[in-house]
């Protein structure tokens, strides 16, 4: 029963927010409450089996039995880190967001914790109907946190989120319920489980953008390109950073746009893989589009916030290209730089909000000389740029040299262009850090009486765990990729006929195998 505690406690702590008479005391309960979230997921690493790509932990019960509909839930070396990752950064986006969120307390809280059991349903749902409930479920608090919490234009951006990632949501359901009806055609049961929809021999025919399997590639493939975003489906993120409050942005980088990436490794390769295969280069190709736009884009900007929302579009598209070249390095890169991005973009986001609870401003403009005024600040933004930009020891390093690595071995013109991308984002990123802490003081400091101090001790502690991470990933990167290897190279080497079993007793063995590690 871990995984149903871990993916509904935090409904539970919902509901406790809802009733919890004293206002004053909502912050310290909420984050709390995410500790104990977060502690009880570690137990999964001491549970987990890393030398097995089956499905571990698995919960599975008859929901809806007339249409095969399950109460499914399952690990793997895929989705384990990103489970981790969901509840790591809770705690610290809580922490963070003491001094942005003023008003109504109760409600933020509520939010967060209803789309953090969302983020983990996805994550960890086997059905695919149970998937989709948390899939759309996820869409409820983003929108009522960016909507509510958000800057003056947030009603914009809030629709704006809405409108693409329920369009791509909808396809995604018609191909669910089709593939539910070829289950029952090819088995005499109607199932929605994707163990069930990963024997299916669905036709695929080259050169037909009709073939069943293309179709049904397309409308999964769109509907995790917009949530990812991929260009040139991204405008709805930019938008979206800017207007959230900051613990909306860090969720959003952080973890929401994994959703959609994870799901290619989940759902298109192995469910589509002809399809995937014929049509991976549309795949690169926007891949390596988004890596140059996103980077070009960003280095234009006068606001730091949309600066570091571009840099996402440029970062996603590291992921994309990874992911659809269908080789080890190609893989394990991507599903790493799922984790890295998570820490650097929403510490990034995190600083930013920082900065912005001070000045309210983000025009880059304004700054200047900011290293001689916060030098806490200013150390601990290097560190983060330096891991954004992938400098070697640091984790975004790992990741990318995985991702080019394997593309060039599949495809060296991809990679040839996909490089440029380190370096623009290199002059992005050093050129911004340059003309807001170096240089004349800006426009903000001017004054004798600006109102610009350090940092406090509750936001270096906020940030002292992602600065950890950083050097941890960057240094051991083993330490994260020992846990997904047997997963991804089952996904490699079978995907053309993918299956996934189910671990027996999963639990002991692997309590077992830490007992003998310690012995």
């Amino acid at each position: 029963m871990i995984l149903s505690a871990i993916v509904f406690l935090p409904i539970v702590f919902a509901l406790i927010l809802t009733v919890w008479p004293k206002e004053n005391t909502i912050r310290p309960l909420a984050l709390g409450f995410s500790l104990v979230e977060f502690f009880l997921s570690l137990s999964l690493l001491q549970r987990f089996d890393p030398s097995t790509a089956a499905l571990q932990m698995v919960e599975k019960s008859m929901w809806i039995p007339r249409f095969g509909i399950q109460y499914y839930l399952g690990v793997d070396g895929i989705s384990l880190w990103l489970v981790l990752l969901t509840t790591f950064l809770t705690p610290i986006i809580i922490l963070g967001s003491w001094k942005s969120i003023e008003t109504r307390l109760k409600g933020f809280h509520v939010a967060m914790f209803i789309l953090q059991t969302a983020m983990l349903g996805t994550f960890l749902a086997l059905d695919a109907v149970f998937f989709y409930v948390f899939w759309e479920l996820s869409l409820i608090p983003m929108y009522f946190i960016v909507g509510i919490w958000g800057g003056a234009n947030r009603i914009y951006a809030t629709i704006k989120f809405f409108i693409y990632t329920m369009f791509g949501s909808l396809l995604m359901l018609v191909a669910i319920i089709y593939m539910m009806y070829l289950t029952q055609e090819a088995t005499g049961t109607m199932s929605a489980s994707i163990l069930d929809f990963y024997k299916l021999k669905i036709p695929f025919v080259g050169h037909d953008i009709f073939s069943l399997q293309t179709m049904l590639f397309f409308a999964f493939a769109l509907a995790f390109a917009i949530k990812v975003p991929l260009f040139p489906v991204h405008t709805w993120l930019p938008d979206a950073h800017v207007e959230a409050p900051t613990p909306g942005s860090v969720i959003l980088a952080g973890v929401m746009l994994k959703m959609g990436t994870y799901c290619y490794l989940r759902w298109i390769i192995p469910l589509f893989p002809e399809a995937a295969e014929y049509w991976a280069w549309i795949f690169l190709v926007l891949g390596t589009v988004g890596i140059i736009y996103g980077a070009l884009v960003a280095m234009v900007q006068p606001d730091i916030k949309k600066l570091v929302a571009y840099s996402s579009v440029s970062h996603m598209g590291y992921i994309i290209i990874g992911m659809f070249v269908f080789n080890q390095y190609g893989i394990t890169g991507g599903l790493l730089q799922m984790l890295n991005h998570g820490i650097s973009t929403g510490a990034l986001f995190l600083l930013i909000g920082m900065i912005y609870e001070r000045t309210h401003s983000r025009e880059i403009s304004k700054y200047g000389g900011l290293a001689a005024v916060a030098p806490i600040y200013s150390i601990l933004f290097f560190i983060i740029t330096l891991s954004s930009i992938a400098v070697p020891l640091t984790n975004g390093f790992v990741g990318e040299f995985l991702i080019l690595l394997g593309v060039f071995k599949a495809y060296p013109i991809y990679a040839y262009f996909a490089v440029s991308g380190v370096v623009l984002g290199a002059v992005y990123m050093l050129w911004m850090f340059k003309r807001v802490f170096f240089g004349e003081p800006g426009e903000l400091f001017k004054d004798e009486h600006h109102p610009v101090s350090d940092l406090s001790l509750r936001e270096i502690a906020v940030m002292v765990p992602l600065v950890i991470m950083v050097f941890w990933m960057g240094l051991f990167p083993n330490h994260f990729m020992d846990y997904s290897k047997a997963s991804i190279d089952h996904l490699v080497k079978n995907r053309t006929n993918y299956n996934l079993t189910q671990t027996q007793n999963t639990n002991e063995n692997a309590q077992a195998r830490w007992q003998g590690e310690e012995k």
